[in-house]
């Protein structure tokens, strides 16, 4: 059996590898997305305060420390009892909705969309982020680099620096608005809503303008079904920071919809021998193995799943992008994978609405923006939607506070099941007998993960028992030379 191996793969937070199987006719027999590196932050979060983790669980990633803060600093008021006043959950909305426009300008520009504006085949030396600008130009290019680091002036003017913030407190938060802020955060979320335009026309013109991207977005190679799951309102409309998760089935009919505490009645975590990642699944389905479906408790968490799993868009423009999605994609659900990079425009279309309505809310500068616990602190669970998808912080103490237990299902890690039916989908349909494998093609491969914008930091946990590794050593000219491995079975 012939095997290619695409190692690493690019365009992503952390380390991950393809591996693809060839039988003897040349055919794809199977495709394996490993994840081979390790953090371990749920174990060494035990014997820690609670109230430090919010700075403790957001060094688990520089790309997206706000999601892993905004979840812990949820969690702590579960765990602490208190109910937050309602300016201090308005501002923590407010600065998450400048990350989630920072976070996506940075997928849809930098990792994503170097596949479509300058082509899937395109040479590897122009299908990055310098390719990108000398084909759209030095004025888009400024306005990307302009979106994000004012948006994380936005972060900085909260959390004290623009990464790792200190903001989110149990019962609150460090620091509020006043009216001269309010009005810098104002201008910021009006330019973000210009941005957002700009972007969803973008799309427009060097995307769903060209029959061939269309054609790809639709192809079977990167289309598959399964559940999808997201945060919604009491409207049953899209949310990043409350609400309730909603499942949605294949066929788009509610599933189930839960809060955050019972999340452990409806979501379970299969382990595989061959990677560090975990494979959440629908208990009342179960594990039924890397298979799409009705019939298969996989889901998705992506901003493809989150539009599919609400109702709508809470803010004006954003419902008409979203209108428009479905519409030219041939009404709901929509499956096509790659469709995925077209739903975080329209999320963040919404992002910068409601930054620009949480601006402008009157009650934004009160300076009660935080109730001190009292209780005994226990248990708690924390939900909110990360970028790439629903994140659950989970955290038990003792009287005193001190982390007993952690648990972290992260938006990557409820993907990852996705993940691989995508990448073997995509490879089956794409690696063909006596065709050339070319960079260009497993490129195409890759593009069938790269929508999930996957963070393989904060997604690998400690599997039971000993660790498995192997250590392959090279000389100059890449031949292997030796080859050590502990705990690797066959």
């Amino acid at each position: 059996m012939n095997r290619i191996t695409i190692d690493p793969i690019t365009r992503l937070e952390g380390h991950a590898k393809i591996e693809i199987f060839l039988d003897d006719k040349g055919e794809v027999a199977n495709s394996y997305f490993q994840v081979p590196e390790l953090r371990g932050f749920e174990r060494f979060s035990e014997g820690r305060l609670a109230e430090d983790m919010p700075q403790i669980t957001q060094r688990i990633c520089g790309v997206c420390p706000e999601a892993h803060h905004m979840a812990s600093a949820k969690t702590l008021d579960a765990v602490f009892h208190v109910d937050p006043p309602s300016v201090a959950k308005k501002l923590r909305e407010l600065f998450y909705s400048a990350f989630f426009v920072t976070d996506h300008t940075t997928h849809f520009y930098i990792l994503g969309g170097p596949d479509f504006v300058m082509g899937p085949e395109a040479p590897v030396a122009e299908r990055n982020i310098l390719g990108v600008i000398g084909k759209v130009g030095m004025e888009l290019a400024g306005a990307v680099i302009r979106t994000r680091m004012r948006n994380h002036r936005i972060i900085h003017l909260l959390g004290g620096r623009a990464v790792h913030p200190v903001f989110g407190l149990p019962g609150g938060v460090s620091k509020g608005l006043n009216e001269e802020e309010r009005k810098e955060v104002e201008e910021i979320a009006r330019d973000a809503v210009e941005f957002g335009k700009l972007s969803l026309k973008v799309f427009d013109d060097i995307v769903l303008k060209n029959k061939a991207y269309v054609d790809l977005i639709l192809s079977d190679a990167y289309t598959q079904k399964t559940y999808y799951m997201g945060l919604v309102d009491d409207k049953n409309r899209t949310n990043f920071y409350d609400g309730k998760v909603r499942v949605v089935d294949p066929d788009g009919k509610e599933f189930v919809k839960f809060s955050a505490q019972d999340y452990l009645d409806h979501v379970a975590e299969h382990v595989e021998p061959w990677t560090y990642i975990k494979f959440p699944f629908l208990k009342k389905i179960g594990w039924k193995g890397f298979i799409p479906g009705k019939e298969s408790g996989i889901y998705q968490c992506t901003p493809l799943s989150r539009l599919n799993a609400a109702d709508g868009m809470a803010t004006p423009l954003a419902q008409e992008a979203y209108e428009k999605f479905y519409s030219t994609l041939g009404g709901k659900p929509v499956h096509h994978t790659l469709a995925t990079h077209w739903a975080r425009l329209v999320e963040l279309m919404y992002a910068a609405e409601r930054l620009l309505e949480l601006a402008r809310d009157p009650e934004i500068t009160n300076p009660n923006f935080r109730t001190i616990p009292t209780a005994v602190p226990t248990e708690g669970v924390g939900v909110v939607e990360a970028p790439r998808g629903t994140l659950f912080h989970h955290y038990l103490t003792d009287e005193k506070g001190i982390i007993k237990k952690a648990n972290l299902i992260v938006a990557t890690v409820n993907n990852a099941a996705a993940i691989n039916i995508s990448v073997n989908k995509a490879a089956k349909g794409l690696i063909k007998p006596g065709q050339p494998v070319t960079e260009g093609l497993l490129n195409r491969v890759e593009m069938a993960w790269r929508p999930y914008d996957p963070c393989f930091g904060c997604a690998t946990h400690s599997l039971p028992g000993q660790a498995p590794m192997e250590v392959v050593i090279r000389d100059h000219q890449g031949r292997v030379v030796d080859r050590l491995s502990q705990y690797l079975k066959g």
